[in-house]
C-alpha cells in the first residue's frame, strides 16, 4: 500500500526503494548483489526494447547474441580495457568436474569477444560496414548495489560496428547517441544533457566517449547511456582488418554504444511521487483502470460491469488514432473481494496513468469519475466524451511528464565562477553545475575527492566538440583552454 512508502523528502534513498519494491518492478535475489526483475517490471523493459530496437533498427543495425563466456587471453590483448575492468571482472575457474585449461571471464562487456568474430567476418571493403546489436545480460561485480541501477548482474542492449574510416566510426557513434537522446526524452519523457566524457572517465580502450546526462528528483545525476568511438584499438588487439579498394590492407575503426535496466530506475526517480509509481504512457503496460464501484445489488453490480466493458471497447476503439498513434490498453478491476479505496491507492502505487471509477449513481447520470495519475484532480466525466479524451490526454501526459523535468533540471542547474562558490551551493543547493574549466586528471581528481562530484560531461556543441569559453578556469584561473563542464553527484 502507498502509506508504506517514505516520503522523499524523509529520506530519497529508502523512498526509491519502497517505490521499486511496492509497485512491485523488482525484488532482492537470494544472490547477493543481484535483483529479481518482476514481471511490472520487465513489463516496462519490454517496452523499452521495443521502443528502442525499432531506432537501432532503423539505423541500419541488425541484432545477433554472442556468448556470456570469454576467454581470459581475450580480455587481455586490449591493455586499458582490461585495466579498466579488473575490478569488476568475475571469472570462472572450474567447470565439469575440473580445473579449466584457460579462465574464462563473466561477459563485462562483449568488445573482445565480438571481435574475435569480425576479425573471421571481415575480409575486404566489401564487409563493411558490418552493425551489430545484441540484447544480453552482463556481470560486473559491484560493492554496493541498489535495485536497477547497480546490480551485479543486469540487462541492457550493446552495439558493436565496423567502418573504414575514422569518420564513418565517429559520424555513427554520434548518430547512435542522438538515438539514445531522442529515445530517452521521447518515451521515458527524462531530459538529457549530450557531452563528451573526460580522459579519466570515458569507457576502458574508447578514443572518444558520447554520454547522456539526467538529473533525479534529488538532483543527482545518473549516467543514462553512452556511445564510444573505439578507434582502431580493438581492430589491432584481434588483427581485424580489410583489404581496402586499394588493395592494402588496413585495420577496422569501430564503435561501441548501450544503455541497460538503469533506464528503468532513471525513469522511476525523474517521475515519481510519495504515492508510488508515475509511470509514462509510452511505458504503461495498463493505460486506463476501470474500477466499477460495487453495491449489494447483484444485477446493479451486473449492470455496472456490463457498461465498463463497453466503455473499455470504446477507448480501445481510439487506440492507433490521432497523436497517440499507438493500441490503447485497457483494464478492470473487478475483484469484490477488495474496497474501491484499496484499489485506488494500488492503482496510483502501480502508476497506471489514467483511472475512472463507475457506480450505479454514475450510470444515472451517463458519468464516471476521472483521474490522471500525475495531476490527481477528479473530474466528472460524460461518458460518451471519455474514449476521445483518454487518447488525447495520453500524449499530453507524456509530453507533460518531459517538460516538467525539464524545468526542474533548468531550475537546479547553477553557473559558477569560483571552487568555493561550487563547494558551497554544492552543499546547500545541489543539482548540476557549469563551469569554465581546463581539463586536467590530477585537479579532477582533487574535485572528486574533496567534493564526491564528478565531471559528468563537457557538453559540446554543432561541431559535437567541447564548448570553449573565455572566463577563467573556475578552479585555476588559468585562461587559455577552458571549456564548458558539467559537475553534479551522481549514482
Amino acid at each position: 500500500m502507498a502509506e508504506k512508502i517514505t516520503p522523499r523528502a524523509q529520506d530519497f534513498s529508502q523512498w526509491y526503494q519502497d517505490v521499486v519494491l511496492g509497485s512491485e518492478l523488482a525484488d532482492y535475489s537470494p544472490v547477493k548483489g543481484c535483483m529479481v526483475i518482476r514481471p511490472n517490471g520487465y513489463a516496462i523493459w519490454e517496452a523499452i526494447q521495443s521502443d528502442l530496437n525499432r531506432r537501432i533498427k532503423d539505423q541500419g543495425v541488425r541484432n545477433a547474441y554472442f556468448p556470456l563466456f570469454i576467454p581470459e587471453s581475450f580480455i587481455k590483448k586490449e591493455a586499458e580495457h582490461v585495466e579498466g575492468f579488473a575490478p569488476q571482472v568475475a571469472v570462472v575457474t572450474y567447470a565439469g568436474g575440473k580445473e579449466l585449461e584457460e579462465k574464462l571471464v563473466v561477459r563485462p562487456t562483449s568488445e573482445t569477444i565480438i571481435n574475435s568474430m569480425f576479425s573471421k567476418w571481415i575480409q575486404s571493403y566489401r564487409d563493411l560496414p558490418l552493425l551489430i546489436n545484441q540484447w544480453a545480460n552482463v556481470v560486473r561485480w559491484e560493492m554496493r548495489t541498489r535495485l536497477f541501477l547497480r546490480t551485479t548482474e543486469f540487462l541492457w542492449q550493446e552495439g558493436h560496428t565496423c567502418h573504414a574510416t575514422h569518420d564513418e566510426a565517429e559520424q555513427f557513434a554520434r548518430r547512435m547517441l542522438k538515438v539514445y537522446q531522442e529515445f530517452s526524452e521521447e518515451t521515458l519523457a527524462m531530459p538529457v544533457i549530450c557531452g563528451i566524457k573526460t580522459e579519466s572517465e570515458k569507457f576502458a580502450g574508447a578514443l572518444r566517449t558520447y554520454c547522456i546526462e539526467a538529473m533525479m528528483q534529488d538532483k543527482k545525476a545518473l549516467q543514462a547511456g553512452t556511445s564510444h568511438n573505439l578507434s582502431t584499438h580493438f581492430a589491432e588487439a584481434f588483427e581485424t582488418r580489410y583489404l581496402a579498394s586499394d588493395g592494402k590492407l588496413a585495420s577496422v575503426h569501430q564503435t561501441s554504444w548501450g544503455v541497460s535496466t538503469r533506464l528503468i530506475g532513471g525513469m522511476v526517480m525523474t517521475h515519481s511521487d510519495d504515492k508510488g509509481l508515475i509511470l509514462p504512457p509510452r511505458l504503461a503496460e495498463t493505460h486506463v483502470m476501470i474500477i466499477p464501484i460495487y453495491g449489494k445489488d447483484a444485477a446493479e453490480n451486473l449492470r455496472v460491469n456490463e457498461h465498463a466493458e463497453k466503455l473499455a471497447e470504446s477507448i480501445r476503439k481510439m487506440g492507433n488514432q490521432g497523436p497517440w498513434s499507438a493500441p490503447i490498453q485497457v483494464r478492470i478491476d473487478r475483484d469484490e473481494s477488495k474496497k474501491p479505496g484499496w484499489k485506488f491507492h494500488q492503482v496510483e502505487l502501480l502508476g497506471v496513468p489514467i483511472r475512472l471509477e463507475l457506480g450505479p449513481k454514475d450510470l444515472e447520470k451517463q458519468q464516471a469519475v476521472w483521474l490522471r495519475r500525475d495531476i490527481g484532480t477528479k473530474e466528472f466525466l460524460p461518458l460518451d466524451s471519455i474514449p476521445a479524451r483518454v487518447a488525447s490526454e495520453l500524449p499530453k501526459m507524456q509530453s507533460e511528464l518531459l517538460e516538467r523535468a525539464r524545468a526542474f533540471r533548468i531550475q537546479n542547474t547553477h553557473s559558477v565562477e569560483s571552487y568555493e562558490e561550487f563547494k558551497s551551493k554544492l552543499e546547500s543547493e545541489g543539482g548540476f553545475f557549469e563551469a569554465s574549466w581546463v581539463p586536467d586528471a590530477e585537479v579532477e581528481k582533487r574535485i572528486k575527492d574533496e567534493t564526491k562530484a564528478t565531471v559528468r560531461c563537457l557538453p559540446y556543441g554543432a561541431d559535437f566538440e567541447p564548448q570553449r569559453t573565455s572566463t577563467p578556469c573556475f578552479i585555476t584561473g588559468r585562461r587559455e583552454g577552458t571549456v564548458k563542464a558539467l559537475f553534479a553527484r551522481s549514482y
